[in-house]
């Protein structure tokens, strides 16, 4: 059964820089690509990075620039590096498969305050 766990989320003032984790399932890394996702209050499921099994990685417009995608060179963990955080990236910050359908872990909140 693929699992995905999500932590690292909090209070962070605007500005700061948080560090997001993603555990999964064993080889899920190697044969999806993935993605981090955040729903904010009042706003649809975004998708806002992604990367390959080879590394290559994109990211939203809003978030280009400021946050950062990334794997553990071994293992089932990936990163989320957010940086420059603003009030906007408030939500609920969630990793899976590029276009899943279904499977969500619990998530992790991210709070940034002005």
């Amino acid at each position: 059964q693929e699992q995905l766990v999500e932590s690292g989320g909090g209070l962070v003032q605007a500005g700061g820089s948080v560090t997001l984790t993603c555990a999964a399932s064993r080889n899920m890394f190697r044969l999806n690509v993935m993605g981090w996702y955040r729903h904010g209050p009042e706003k649809q499921r975004e998708l806002v990075a992604t990367i390959t099994p080879v590394g290559s990685k994109s990211y939203a417009d809003s978030v280009k620039g400021r946050f950062t995608i990334s794997r553990a060179d071994a293992g089932d963990t990936m990163y989320l590096h957010m940086n420059n955080l603003k009030p906007e990236d408030t939500a609920v910050y969630y990793c899976n498969k590029y276009r899943a359908n279904g499977g969500w872990g619990q998530g992790t909140q991210v709070t940034v305050s002005s």
